[in-house]
């Protein structure tokens, strides 16, 4: 492993992981998400990511959190990593909206 990957991690292939079933979770404001979002991507707003804990295992798939700058998401992904949920930070939605891409 190089340098910076130990640093910052690995490169997270977030087209793999959602063609593998992973669930994304838009954590802004419902009026921020009817705005705009990912197709398919449930709203849970950040503040209300700790009382669906239970809700979001039972989803029995890794999560991909985004927001509109990858501020909020990297708090969701963080909370739900405490809590034994696999979870990746993808940042901005509509940056993520373009990795996913097929």
């Amino acid at each position: 492993m190089n340098f910076f990957q130990k640093i910052f991690g690995s490169k997270v292939d977030y087209a793999e992981l959602v063609n593998n079933g992973a669930v994304i979770i838009d954590v802004r404001t419902p009026a921020e998400f009817s705005a705009g979002h990912i197709k398919g991507a449930i709203n849970i707003p950040v503040d209300k990511i700790g009382n669906q804990i239970e809700k979001i295992k039972k989803y029995e798939k890794p999560v991909i959190t985004c927001c509109r700058s990858g501020a909020r998401s990297g708090m969701a992904a963080s909370t739900l990593k405490a809590k034994g949920v696999e979870a990746y930070n993808g940042g901005p939605w509509d940056s993520l909206k373009n990795k996913i891409k097929k």
